[in-house]
């Protein structure tokens, strides 16, 4: 069978039995997740050691509060950008920026001006918003509708690997560097490295009408939007319940990654640590996301109740979590500023931080791989979908601009950890109640992602 098979059906041809066939949606959602290993892998690498790797978190702090303003715009517009111009154009655009970005914290590292970040920060936002729509698209409408949480385990684990590589990065390179207030040209070279290797990788990425599930269902049939028809549709996502209803876990869900790079890690462990924290912290990503998926596609026959327990699961840790980092907070607190902790040197004193910073990553994963399940279940097709998740990584955009701007200010740990448990758990109630409205069982959604598909159903317009 050819990879684009018939193009008039997406019901009636049946592929080859190869699981990994090219145009399968196993081999898809793996693609897209290596393209996300090079690139926001080792951007979230970079981030991930406090202030880019930099002794003074300001510019860091100050790129990042511009990517992620100019993300939060076009998170939203990505999903309609992503429709009109497709996959291949839309990532390979969007991968590029990365390169941009870490170059310009190479050239910081010798000039030390900060204008150059700024712009590249404002610059990366456009493409990580383009590219997390189309990643979102891909990820949640690709897979058959029973094994959402599989696929989205998958790509996290993938997606995180980058995290662990881009982690012994700085770990290997500036070992020896115990004093040494920033990592070396290396790194950052090495980051560039990957992020262009991933901006190829994106090449490979199919359109969704040339997919085709093992059942023979291709992932969907629709044309290549118009910029009117997406402008349109992006306003209606301003007035759609299920969105508001997902807008505070959407607000908090990077908000916490100022809190946790910049004074958990960033504050308390040397530079050569912190390269090795971010291995674990990433691997955590991979071991919780594998964890929320299999609970949240194979724990109950029906997917309502599956939806429920996820979002407990995750409560229940995320307060325990949490709570262990106020412990964590209280105790550095009344020591002001700690002797910076070394994995070799600093004996029991390591262990705690480690072991909270650990769980922090954990908790993200499972966290964003319980609302990425959630969005996936209010529709199939991957034009609605796409544009469910721009506006999710606009809206988090938006709350991650505004947390690295507190950071700025400096507001202090304590305020910033408070903020960001209350954040996270006033999403809770409200993600229930989204679970039990709008998430249908199997065998209703096929018919329930029809009805929001088509502009003439009965649903009231604010349903759409």
């Amino acid at each position: 069978m050819g990879l684009d098979g018939n193009e008039e059906s997406g019901t009636t041809q049946v592929p080859s039995k190869s699981i990994f066939r090219y145009n399968s949606p196993l081999v898809q959602v793996s693609l897209i997740g290596l393209v996300c290993f090079c690139c926001p892998g080792m951007f979230n690498a970079l981030s991930g050691m406090g202030g880019g790797g930099q002794v003074d978190p300001t510019a860091s702090n100050n790129s990042l509060t511009a990517l992620y303003t100019s993300f939060a715009v076009f998170g939203i517009l990505g999903g309609g950008i992503y429709n009109i111009l497709g996959p291949r154009l839309t990532l390979l655009s969007a991968c590029l920026t990365y390169v941009l970005y870490a170059g310009s914290f190479l050239y910081y590292n010798h000039h030390q001006h900060q204008l150059f970040a700024i712009i590249a920060g404002a610059i990366l936002g456009v493409g990580a918003g383009l590219l997390w729509a189309g990643e979102g698209a891909i990820m949640t409408s690709y897979p058959p509708a029973d094994r959402k949480g599989t696929y989205i385990s998958l790509f996290w684990s993938i997606f995180n690997m980058g995290g662990v590589i881009g982690g012994l990065i700085p770990f290997v390179l500036n070992y020896h560097r115990t004093k040494a207030p920033s990592v070396n040209d290396g790194t950052y070279i090495a980051f560039m490295c990957f992020m262009f290797v991933g901006a190829l990788l994106s090449l490979a990425i199919l359109p969704p009408s040339r997919v085709i599930r093992d059942d023979g269902t291709r992932c969907t049939n629709i044309k290549y939007s118009n910029v009117s028809t997406e402008a349109v549709e992006i306003v209606k996502l301003f007035r759609n319940w299920k969105m508001l209803l997902i807008f505070p876990a959407a607000w908090s869900s990077n908000f916490f990654y100022t809190y946790q790079f910049n004074h958990v890690n960033g504050a308390l462990f040397n530079l050569r640590t912190r390269g090795l924290n971010n291995v674990f912290y990433w691997g955590a990503q991979m071991l919780g996301s594998i964890g929320i998926g299999y609970l949240m596609d194979f724990s109950f026959q029906s997917r309502r109740a599956r939806g429920f327990a996820g979002i407990g699961v995750v409560g229940v840790l995320g307060t325990a979590i949490w709570g262990g980092g106020l412990a964590n907070q209280l105790h550095y607190s009344t020591n002001d500023l700690p002797v910076k902790l070394d994995f070799k040197d600093s004996g029991v004193d390591f262990a705690g931080p480690f072991v909270l910073y650990f769980s922090y990553g954990l908790l993200d994963a499972m966290f964003q791989s319980m609302v990425y399940w959630i969005i996936g279940a209010l529709a199939d097709d991957s034009e609605i979908l796409s544009r469910y998740v721009g506006f999710y990584k606009g809206v988090q955009s938006a709350g991650a601009a505004v947390a690295w701007q507190v950071d700025t200010k400096h507001k202090s740990p304590m305020f910033q950890l408070v903020l960001n448990w209350s954040l996270t758990t006033l999403s809770y109630p409200l993600l229930v109640v989204l679970v039990m409205l709008a998430v249908k069982d199997e065998k209703k959604a096929e018919e329930g992602a029809e009805k929001e598909a088509n502009p003439s159903s009965n649903y009231p317009a604010s349903v759409k």
